[in-house]
């Protein structure tokens, strides 16, 4: 028997050889080995002092995962014992379905497995002291090792059991079954259609960068090529040839300012993005590589060599000018004043005209106007229960309208007060309404929309009494307020 195992290793180690993968899903195999009975008559397994019988068979598997797959094997052979004073023999067929299970996955060379099943054993006629020509054997199990050579074939040593059914092949019946024990050795050929579904020519089972991008050269693992080793892949790597950095694309930064090597005016010396990699001392925004006044006031606005601006050249410079482009004075911070009023044109509501900074750069509205201005509000009449203005008071509103154009600068707050008759609600959205007529009126005579304010008070705020007509009369009315 060893020299049986002897010679199928020698065979076998010739070959190279690779268990099943999801590549390769089947697996046809030639074996070859002895077999050993133990039953009434003695116990031979594992001993070579008693005759050796041997036997071959072809086999046939199918992949389950890494670790397991199932085997159907046939074989063809002699089995028997020889005692010295008693014996049996005869020739058999034995089928057998395991399934087997590895203790480590097709990446190894070496897989130890074990496995279990069940089988049967066809005897030939020649026994004649047992009419039944089969056993079954319930169940078979055993181990075994697969030594793995290439994606193709492998090399396996086996030790199978079959625990039989039967306690008459050895022509004694007194004692447990008659078992046998078979030493097989093998070689298996694994075939199958290669799954590569990125096309790089890795397959799928091996691939550990599945969607590699079509083109894309790889290696053995199916990964792209990173010549540089700086864990970004050559067709993604902007300098392929340089270890750099994940943030720029592959690409060196000597001084860590996130400015790659070849942008970076500065490469020796960390600096911003904004001016290439090059430092800014003074924070003006001028690299101090180009500026000329390198200890410029920290929030002064600069020209392009660093030196504070002037753009007007009023004499103010651009970070305290309120109008950097209009040359001004600089009491006014630089802005300009067309009337000499002290109040800029930026400002000066009435740039044309002068006026003082009370009225926002407008003339003051002289007593006779104001005084007339109140005296209109008192004018304004609407018919009764409604918003709709009374014919006499459009005479007033034109004088009104002449007035404000006069004092272009002049905003105008027109309130309107009811009397107490009907709800507050009532009230309140009735002195609106009359109010806004009063609005539409101004602008339909080109007064801004702007510059006029509508306010209903409703019957909030009486100057008489509301309990008697003539109080009444006087609690309806229009009060018009100038402001700027």
């Amino acid at each position: 028997m060893k020299k049986l195992l002897l010679l199928a290793i020698c065979f076998a180690a010739t070959l190279s050889t690779q268990a099943q993968t999801k590549d390769r899903k089947w697996a046809v195999g030639l074996h070859g080995g002895a077999i050993q009975y133990h039953g009434d008559l003695g116990h031979d397994f594992y001993s070579n002092s008693k005759t050796a019988y041997g036997f071959g068979g072809i086999s046939f598997a199918a992949y389950l995962n890494s670790h397991m797959d199932v085997q159907v094997l046939y074989t063809r052979g002699t089995l028997g014992y020889d005692s010295g004073v008693t014996g049996f023999k005869s020739d058999f067929s034995s089928i057998s379905a395991n399934l087997r299970i590895y203790f480590l996955n097709s990446d190894w060379m070496v897989r130890p497995y074990g496995f279990g099943g069940i089988g049967a054993i066809l005897f030939d006629r020649q026994l004649n002291f047992q009419k039944e020509l089969i056993d079954t054997a319930l169940p078979s199990a055993g181990g075994g090792l697969t030594f793995q050579l290439n994606d193709a074939i492998a090399i396996n040593l086996q030790e199978t059991f079959l625990f039989t059914n039967n306690d008459a092949r050895d022509g004694v019946v007194s004692g447990a079954d008659d078992d046998f024990l078979m030493h097989s050795v093998g070689v298996t050929y694994s075939f199958g259609k290669m799954k590569d579904a990125d096309k790089d020519g890795v397959s799928d089972s091996k691939d550990k960068c599945a969607d590699t991008p079509p083109g894309v050269a790889v290696d053995k693992k199916g990964c792209p090529l990173d010549k540089d080793s700086d864990g970004i892949a050559d067709y993604l790597d902007t300098c392929p040839d340089v270890a750099g950095t994940q943030a720029l694309n592959g690409c060196p930064d000597k001084d860590g300012d996130g400015v790659a090597d070849a942008q970076d005016r500065c490469p020796d010396t960390a600096g911003t993005t904004a001016l290439k990699g090059c430092p800014d001392a003074d924070g003006d925004g001028v690299a101090d590589l180009d500026d000329q006044c390198a200890n410029t006031k920290k929030g002064s606005k600069v020209d392009a060599k660093g030196c504070v601006a002037d753009s007007d050249s009023d004499g103010v410079a651009d970070d305290v000018d309120r109008c950097p482009n209009a040359a001004g004075i600089a009491s006014l911070k630089g802005c300009p004043d067309a009337d000499g009023d002290g109040v800029a044109d930026m400002d000066d509501r009435c740039p044309n005209a002068k006026g003082n900074i009370d009225n926002k750069g407008c003339p003051e509205i002289t007593k006779q106007d104001a005084v007339k201005i109140t005296y209109i509000g008192s004018k304004i009449f609407f018919e009764n229960n409604s918003d709709k203005l009374k014919v006499a008071s459009l005479s007033q509103l034109d004088e009104l309208a002449k007035i404000l154009t006069k004092y272009e600068g002049a905003n105008l707050v027109i309130e309107g007060h009811t009397d107490s008759n009907g709800s507050d609600a009532f009230n309140i959205n009735l002195s609106q309404k009359r109010t806004e007529s009063v609005k539409r009126y101004l602008v339909s005579k080109g007064i801004a929309e702007s510059r006029l304010t509508g306010i209903g008070k409703g019957e909030a705020e009486p100057i008489a009494d509301n309990k008697k007509a003539l109080g009444r009369a006087k609690n309806r009315r229009v009060e018009l307020k100038t402001n700027y």
